[in-house]
């Protein structure tokens, strides 16, 4: 008796050959909870995932599965996408590039093609309506969407696969540095777009605004310095909407949606200046703060100001986290925001309801003419800071070598807690510019229990009156230039401030080419922004500055652009001792576990080490950490971060140590974890620059033998 396939089962058949065929060199994986679809691990931003194959028991066996060299060295702070089995990352120059995430081979990549500008990049969008599946990724001023099975360019989308982060931003724009670090937010077919704007008086407006996805068309702007007529504009001075002396207020560090609610949860950084605030008087609604607008109109539903009239560089700086919380059995939906300071503000997802009391209290005055500090800033009653508040002389790095100097200075400047206004004689700024909590933001697991690591850094700045027209008149054109534009960052005297991110540039005519730092200067590089303001002729005199050829002196020419303000600060330099480490006693770094039901801490343990000094027999200090952790429901937390090099993995129900890695390079970047073809796998971009760390150019997953 002859069998014969009926009609049905040929159908059956047909349609799994085709299936073989369409996925033929990728590994498929439908479950999104067993991938890592979004930046920070979803919508929420709570860094969680629901993984158990790796675990407390089994996590010290883990191995490297694969390496992947970009060939591109520099800073990498890339939380990696992975859907359907393939990694999204991006290389330090901001080239997207897709690999088979079981074994790191190359898919796509573009190579070699001339960028449009230079920032560092946290990750890319990945977005699907049926056939039609893209990576949004930015480059400069520039949103690119590409094919994600491909790489190449959707031409339907704005212009040749392109449109501008300049578009909604008005006319004043034009002509100012746009860019953008983190990725966008997604809504059904928009995108809304965090971006990056100068921080000094040419600082670009940074109202938020959203595209289509689809088409690349602007969708809404919610304007973050109100025009006349808007909610907000009395808290500003009368024309600071105009773009003239006033920018940013922009929401640099992401954002996170309630997609059920369409609301879009998004923390918004200081105005630009960022430390003189003279010309724009008042709270200056909405900057430094959390706004809840509705996804698909751009409508202001709540909102709430963290910091007002803020002269301290006090940015949001991390994508708030929702979750939910219980309290006398109600569970209560909230969005959490970390801060520089230490504090984590807590919030109703729908009415902006506080969780916890947030009290006024009074705050010190400026003491520079024409600031008016606020009198007043929001301090939570719970949790209690997870960053230390005050210092005395008695906080002093007890093994500094220079100890008695540092006391000295320490007692010569103002410090009247961690809203210290700046000042001529010098303040102390702590918890520093740069947290606290940083740009890594918190994860959150169902439970309710926050883990945020935080830097305990001071910094001391002085703000003193800028350089005369008569005294720049006096420089020489390309000094003139650096001295108004550079010096801040890397010293009068080009020796830079290598602790604090900003390096020598004393010789660098025998480091780098001519092209290569007249680029850096047009298009900016890591977290250098663009000097799209510097007219070629400046360009041409700083480049020749630099190299030792710039000579003469004479007028500031109105082809020159001289500063109309009228403080500046002395320099980003943290306060160190004579070595090069923490000036303040430790830990120098935290990692903590807090119960956000309750307000009270699970645990707190020192983050980080230095291994020279451990080896002179000094007990673990902790260090600055950049880049977030990821809590998996086995119970581990994974955190990277530190100049070390260290890769760890900790029991987030007590904050042990269960295992360690030495990376080829520093990760100052947010690790992300999946599962394909059965195995949990988790990878880090390893390619700080950071503290003054050395480059690296690898993405690294690791899993458990077979």
């Amino acid at each position: 008796m002859k069998r014969f396939i009926t009609p049905f089962y040929a159908f059956l058949l047909a349609f799994f050959i085709f299936l073989l065929w369409s996925t033929a060199g990728k590994l498929t994986s439908t479950d999104s909870n067993d991938e890592w679809h979004e930046y920070l691990g979803g919508p929420e931003r709570n860094q969680y995932s629901e993984l158990v194959q790796i675990n407390p028991e089994n996590v010290s066996r883990l191995e490297v599965a694969w390496e992947y060299n970009t060939g591109v060295f520099g800073e990498m702070q890339t939380n990696p996408l992975i859907v359907n089995g393939t990694l999204y990352g991006m290389t330090a120059n901001l080239q997207p590039f897709a690999l088979n995430a079981a074994t790191g081979k190359k898919y796509w990549g573009n190579s070699g093609e001339e960028m449009d500008g230079l920032s560092n990049s946290r990750g890319v969008v990945y977005w699907e309506s049926g056939d039609d599946q893209r990576i949004i990724y930015t480059n400069g001023e520039w949103l690119h969407a590409i094919n994600a099975n491909t790489g190449e360019p959707v031409s339907s989308f704005g212009e040749n696969g392109r449109t501008s982060l300049k578009s909604g931003l008005g006319e004043t724009a034009a002509d100012k540095y746009i860019g953008s670090t983190s990725p966008g937010t997604v809504f059904e077919d928009i995108i809304v777009m965090p971006i990056r704007v100068s921080e000094g008086l040419d600082g670009a407006l940074g109202h938020i605004q959203a595209f289509n996805i689809r088409t690349g068309e602007l969708e809404w702007v919610f304007r973050t310095i109100p025009r006349p007529g808007e909610y907000g504009y009395d808290t500003w001075a009368e024309d600071n909407y105009k773009n003239t002396d006033v920018g940013g207020a922009n929401n640099w560090s992401g954002m996170s949606v309630d997609r059920e609610r369409g609301i879009i949860y998004v923390p918004t950084g200081s105005a630009a200046y960022d430390f003189y605030g003279a010309n724009r008087p008042g709270e200056n609604l909405f900057a430094n703060t959390l706004l809840a607008l509705d996804a698909r109109t751009g409508e202001r539903i709540w909102h709430y100001q963290t910091v007002r009239h803020d002269i301290l560089d006090r940015d949001l700086p991390a994508p708030p986290v929702l979750t939910t919380l219980t309290r006398d059995g109600e569970e209560i939906d909230v969005v959490v925001q970390v801060t520089k300071q230490g504090y984590t503000f807590i919030f109703n997802r729908e009415t902006g309801e506080p969780y916890f009391p947030i009290e006024d209290r009074p705050v010190p005055d400026s003491d520079i003419p024409g600031e008016q500090a606020w009198p007043t800033q929001p301090f939570p009653v719970k949790p209690a800071p997870y960053a230390r508040q005050t210092l005395t002389d008695e906080d002093i790095n007890p093994y500094a070598e220079n100890k008695d100097v540092l006391v000295e200075q320490f007692r010569s400047s103002r410090f009247e807690g961690p809203f210290t206004p700046l000042s001529e004689q010098g303040t102390i700024i702590f918890p520093g510019l740069d947290g606290g909590a940083e740009w890594g933001g918190a994860a959150i697991d169902p439970d309710g229990i926050m883990y945020v690591n935080s830097n305990e850094m001071a910094w001391r700045i002085s703000l003193g009156p800028s350089a005369s027209e008569e005294e720049l008149s006096e420089l020489s054109p390309g000094r003139r230039v650096y001295t108004m534009n550079c010096a801040a960052c890397h010293g009068s005297d080009l020796s830079g401030n290598p602790a604090s991110g900003f390096p020598s540039l004393d010789d660098i005519g025998s480091r780098q080419t001519r092209e290569a730092v007249t680029s850096v200067i047009k298009n900016g590089q890591g977290m250098m922004p663009a000097f799209s303001h510097i007219s070629d002729e400046e360009t041409e005199s700083l480049v020749a500055f630099l190299y030792g050829e710039d000579e003469g002196t004479g007028a500031a020419g109105e082809d020159l652009s001289l500063p109309d303000f009228t403080y500046n600060i002395s320099g980003y330099s943290k306060f160190l001792d004579s070595n090069g480490y923490p000036a303040i006693s430790p830990p120098w770094g935290t990692l903590n576990a807090i119960d956000l039901n309750t307000g009270e801490f699970v645990w707190e343990i020192i983050y980080g080490e230095h291994p020279d000094l451990m080896e002179q027999g000094i007990p673990q200090t902790g260090s600055e950490n950049y880049g977030g952790p990821v809590v998996t429901a086995s119970g581990l937390l994974f955190i990277a971060g530190t100049k070390d090099g260290k890769f760890r993995a900790y029991d987030k129900n007590n904050g042990e140590l269960l295992w360690e890695t030495q990376l080829p390079a520093a990760a100052f970047a947010t690790p992300s974890t999946y599962m394909v073809e059965g195995k949990q796998y988790i990878v880090i971009a390893a390619g700080g620059t950071k503290l003054g760390a050395e480059e690296g150019d690898s993405y690294i997953a690791f899993t458990l033998p077979d």
